[in-house]
């Protein structure tokens, strides 16, 4: 448990507190407190409007509370501001944990793992971003930093300053990177965190976007975590490795005489992930631009399959040397979704599987694209192509209802099926320019 002595010292050294936490459409809040408080606001939570926060409350009913976990105090040292940084989780009442809120959800399913299977997890994030010019009216091909290519260097890779005081910052609050790159697209970046277990990884997911924005700021970019702004390019991904150790810490996917050394348990986890791959889309991928990556010769996976080393499949056994670090890899999700849902919807499929020994049969061999199959309009084969398909999915879905709970599916659902309607009755400057002059 985290010293509270020790915080109120370290706060004492920060420019600003802020409380953070994320709402269903996966966007940073924050809200910024009186550090002198932060022991009262420990104990008994703070107020605000869950009705202004999208998936948290109707006006009717909107009185919610931010309760800080002190566990996840860092203080965020940046060039110009040293910022007191604090995850919360979201009550109703002191005491009543909201039925609507992803953390606790994450929490939920982690305690269910823990007791049903007696298996713990350990996530590791791929963190994919784009530096981007800031706008200020200028045309879409201006945005580029540059023009580099999957692990350039200098000078052609123009976010290296970038990711570096993006490392330092998150090492001087104590977390450790294992590497940081230039990526394959123009102007995208990754840095790949150690791994930790789920709740801490989600958290730090929230801490590390924060970071990232702030950083590119400082240097006069723009940071975006949006899954595809450019036609023709690779997306942004949040690629999520996993691994499961009983409670001895031995490697529960690991079994050395099976095939390949993946065991029964990985397999009937593997299983579950593609037999619910369709219904969760919505959740891995939960914007109207997410599923325009969801394109062939492109590396977001378009099949519900999975495979060793292969990275045009869905789940990707990675190779690894160490027995122990033997895992699993999802390459559907983007991070433009709410991190809490994705890692906990992940391991829901995964313990369904286990419970219902649902087998993930014959892994794919070979590049996976659209061009292997006849064309068709709806195909189960594939993950959704649209927001719509994901939607419908979700919507005919008793396992999503059943692990969001009844309140946050509900209000997911309307959240999402809002943003599609929206995007549906939009007129685009496409449209004009094809059919102007009928």
């Amino acid at each position: 448990m985290a010293d509270l002595n020790k915080i109120k010292k370290e706060l004492e050294t920060v420019d600003t507190t802020k409380i953070f936490f994320v709402d269903f459409n996966g966007r940073i809040m924050n809200l910024p407190v009186n550090p002198d408080n932060i022991e009262s606001i420990l104990e008994n939570g703070i107020g605000f409007d869950g009705s202004s926060i999208a998936g948290y409350g109707t006006v009717d009913s909107s009185d919610r509370l931010l309760f800080p976990d002190a566990d996840s105090f860092k203080v965020l040292r940046f060039s110009d501001e040293n910022v007191g940084f604090i995850i919360a989780s979201v009550y109703d009442e002191k005491d009543k944990p909201a039925k609507a809120d992803p953390r606790a959800m994450l929490k939920k399913t982690l305690a269910e793992a823990k007791r049903e299977f007696g298996i713990k997890f350990l996530v590791g994030p791929e963190h994919e971003f784009f530096l981007l010019n800031i706008n200020n009216g200028k045309k879409q091909k201006n945005l580029h930093t540059d023009q580099g290519l999957y692990f350039q260097s200098s000078p052609h890779d123009k976010g290296e300053a970038v990711r570096n005081r993006i490392v330092k910052i998150l090492k001087d609050c104590g977390i450790a990177f294992e590497k940081a790159h230039h990526e394959v697209t123009p102007s995208q970046h990754e840095i790949n965190l150690e791994p930790t277990d789920p709740l801490n990884s989600a958290d730090r997911t929230v801490l590390f976007n924060y970071v990232t924005q702030e950083t590119a700021a400082d240097f006069g970019y723009r940071a975006t975590f949006m899954p595809k702004p450019f036609d023709g390019y690779n997306r942004n991904a949040l690629h999520l490795h996993l691994s499961g150790q009983d409670l001895d810490g031995n490697n529960v996917f690991y079994d050395k005489n099976a095939d390949h050394n993946i065991g029964t348990i990985a397999r009937q986890f593997i299983g579950g992930i593609l037999k619910y791959a369709r219904e969760t889309s919505i959740i891995m991928a939960s914007t109207f631009n997410s599923y325009k990556a969801y394109v062939s010769e492109r590396e977001a996976p378009i099949i519900c399959n999975w495979g060793f080393k292969n990275r045009s499949t869905m789940v990707r056994i990675p190779y690894c040397p160490n027995p122990q670090s033997t895992r699993l890899e999802l390459r559907s999700p983007d991070p433009a979704g709410n991190v809490y849902l994705q890692v906990a919807i992940l391991i829901a499929m995964g313990m369904e599987g286990i419970r219902n020994k649902i087998d993930c049969g014959e892994h794919a061999t070979g590049t996976i694209s659209c061009k292997d199959f006849t064309p068709q309009v709806w195909d189960t084969r594939f993950l959704p192509k649209c927001m719509y398909e994901a939607l419908v999915e979700a919507e005919g879905s008793s396992f999503l209802k059943q692990i969001l709970g009844e309140e946050t599916y509900q209000n997911f659902m309307t959240l999402k099926t809002r943003e599609w309607e929206e995007h549906r009755t939009h007129v685009t400057h496409r449209e004009i320019s094809m059919y102007l002059d009928r």
